[in-house]
């Protein structure tokens, strides 16, 4: 945690900054820890334990501005800094659209750090021992593969979806950490904030080889801000599942197919629109969402919520970096953009009205065409029928001023509501806006493990290619 001495020191900073000549400052300090223990094959390979503290320091002189920061906190040494800080600053050209956020715009309910419930105190009990045991206690074993796949096909000892059984583990690599982060914030226009969370994660990847000497991957993860809540024993069986169900993959006809992505990676198709709403892009004319503010652009089953006040929820805040308060609102209403990201700076170069500088937790409503909610993945494969389930992009790229993509991906053909057999080495290509214009169904199964709670989704007229 923070100490009442750090506070203190970083209090002193505003004060070091006016006597050094400046008008207003910010002054944020991030302090953190991150314990690590890796596995290969079923034994430790990798220990790791890091701490960073440092200051991050903005200036505002004479009408000019400037960004520091260090990691030598040293009272003495702060006070030098901070003027040659401000020596500098006084030599770039003056800028009237950087300020400080409004006051009345700053948080003002962020006083313990601790109001989301995202901080557990048992990160603080944790001993090395039982660092190593998360990490070899989930490692994988050969022969693990005994429940039903992720797929909803029943798999029989070590059988896979394609009927394949004498396949081996021939690699595993497992990673167990945990991690405190802590933020405390102020500026010379009375903003007073702290924010503190904890993370505990593990994941997995493993290959496995059939019987032809063909390898196939598989990859999991989970995380919480909560040990209590903290599940690593379903992140093996799961990774293995995947790995498992790829055995015997088939060519797939190019074409125009009914697109089901996976909420493990369908936020790929939601990160383009993320980047088009930012103000720096849509002032920069590099964004295919310039001019769409308050117009109808996507399809209306489209509901895009930016919830960062949802309390236990990691990636949870009550400030971004400038202090400005988030709140729960939404972003994209029935296909219409509500807002754009906008930090005080952009706002005052673009006369747009000033938001948080960028979505803190969005999440997907669940929304289908018949008004019925599909929660699972496999509820929108039977109420699409046909088509190919999309389960890894595995490379491409989006063109952000144009929402132009190409993803190459892998996953499974599926046919009547049921999966048939996989497919790889295939690309889905089009337009992001054309794409979300022929949403199908959003689902309720996005991972709480995420920041960006995006559920399955399904898609009708994609050109697959392979």
């Amino acid at each position: 945690m923070i100490t009442s001495a750090e506070k203190a020191l970083t209090r002193k900073c505003l004060a070091m900054a006016a006597e050094a000549g400046a008008q207003k400052a910010r002054i944020s300090l991030t302090k953190s820890s991150m314990n690590l223990v890796s596995t290969l094959n079923g034994e430790v390979d990798r220990v790791t334990s890091c701490q960073d503290r440092s200051l991050s320091i903005v200036l505002f002189c004479d009408g000019r501005y400037g960004s520091y920061s260090t990691n030598k906190l040293d009272e003495g040494d702060l006070r030098i800094f901070i003027r040659k800080a401000a020596e500098m600053t006084l030599l770039l050209a003056p800028d009237s659209c950087r300020d400080l956020p409004a006051p009345d715009r700053t948080v003002k309910d962020a006083v313990r750090g601790t109001e989301l419930e995202i901080y557990d105190p048992a990160f603080e009990t944790i001993t090395p021992e039982q660092r190593r045991a998360f990490a070899l206690d989930n490692v994988v074993k050969p022969g693990a593969l005994r429940e039903p796949s992720l797929l909803g096909k029943p798999v029989e000892g070590r059988g896979s979806l394609s009927g394949a059984t004498d396949w081996k583990l021939i690699s595993e690599e497992g990673e167990y950490s945990d991690s405190d982060f802590h933020n405390y914030i102020v500026d010379s226009q009375g903003l007073v904030a702290m924010h503190s969370e904890t993370s505990f994660e593990y994941g997995t990847e493993l290959t496995i080889e059939d019987e032809g000497g063909n390898k196939y991957s598989g990859g999991w993860w989970t995380a919480s801000p909560s040990l209590k809540e903290f599940r690593p024993e379903e992140v093996g069986p799961a990774a293995l599942k995947e790995a498992v169900d790829q055995i015997g993959p088939r060519g797939c006809r190019s074409g125009k197919y009914t697109l089901v992505i996976d909420s493990e990676v369908s936020q790929k198709l939601v990160n383009p629109i993320l980047g088009a709403l930012n103000a720096y892009n849509v002032q920069q004319k590099n964004s295919f969402l310039a001019d769409a503010l308050g117009k109808k652009v996507f399809h209306e089953g489209m509901n895009l919520m930016d919830l960062p006040r949802s309390a236990g929820e990691l990636g949870a805040k009550y400030f971004d970096s400038e202090g400005v308060a988030t709140e729960n609102h939404s972003v994209i209403e029935n296909g219409v953009v509500r807002e754009y990201f906008v930090n005080t700076f952009m706002a005052n170069k673009t006369g747009l009205s000033p938001t948080c500088e960028d979505v803190v937790r969005p999440r997907l409503l669940p929304w289908s065409a018949d008004g019925k909610i599909r929660r699972t993945r496999q509820e929108i494969i039977d109420y699409c029928g046909d088509g190919i389930l999309v389960t890894d992009i595995e490379g491409g790229n989006s063109n952000t001023a144009t929402g132009d993509f190409s993803f190459a991906i892998q996953g499974y053909r599926f046919k009547k509501g049921k999966v048939a057999f996989p497919v790889r080495e295939m690309l889905i290509t089009g337009n992001i806006v054309t794409l979300w214009q022929n949403l199908i169904a959003a689902g309720d199964d996005a991972r709480l493990c995420r920041t960006k709670l995006i559920p399955t989704l399904a898609f009708k007229d994609v050109d697959f290619s392979g």
